[in-house]
């Protein structure tokens, strides 16, 4: 129901048709639909957490488990456009508790991504860093490829796939001295 029709036009009477709860036993478990609204979130955050950490334990080596999570999360998304649809834009009509759920969520794949590019740097992979930066990008980086796909028609994740993670990789593997600009110019 979230997913089909955003937060604010799911009523809880369809959700407890749909459920076989009575609309009573959604609010004994869930005090208010916020509330079941994050759940549904975490429940759905957790599966693609599970999936991105399976890529990592299967690759071998850090920069090779940092683009498996990459790859995992957007194929999984690829298959789950109502999944996609929910973590990234059903939840902007609520407001700040929507970002802030929304920043938790993004936090738990941003620390997959950035365990791994810290290790890439440890073993030498990738040269030095802002790696909690540079998995922000990333993150971003999937973030607009989703919401051009949900809303403009564009490739799937899926299909964008190889051309974002050698973009993404070479973001890491590059050449990447970054000057400050604090008020003068480069």
């Amino acid at each position: 129901m979230f997913a089909d029709n955003g937060y604010h036009d799911a009523l809880v009477d369809e959700i407890s048709k749909r459920t076989s709860m009575s609309k009573g036993g959604l609010y004994f478990h869930f005090p208010s639909k916020e509330n079941l609204f994050f759940a549904v979130m975490d429940r759905l955050a957790n599966k693609l957490v599970r999936r991105a950490e399976k890529a990592v334990d299967k690759a071998e080596s850090p920069l090779e488990a940092a683009e498996a999570a990459l790859e995992a999360v957007l194929t999984a998304l690829s298959k789950q456009k109502r999944l996609a649809r929910l973590l990234i834009t059903q939840g902007y009509s609520m407001g700040n508790a929507f970002e802030t759920k929304r920043a938790e969520v993004f936090d738990r794949f941003a620390k997959i991504i950035r365990d791994q590019l810290d290790e890439a740097q440890i073993t030498g992979q990738i040269k030095k860093i802002d790696t909690d930066l540079a998995s922000r990008v990333w993150l971003g980086a999937v973030n607009e490829i989703v919401v051009h796909w949900l809303f403009s028609g564009g490739q799937t994740p899926n299909d964008a796939a190889p051309d974002l993670k050698a973009l993404l990789m070479n973001s890491v593997q590059g050449d990447i001295s970054v000057k400050s600009n604090k008020g003068g110019s480069q």
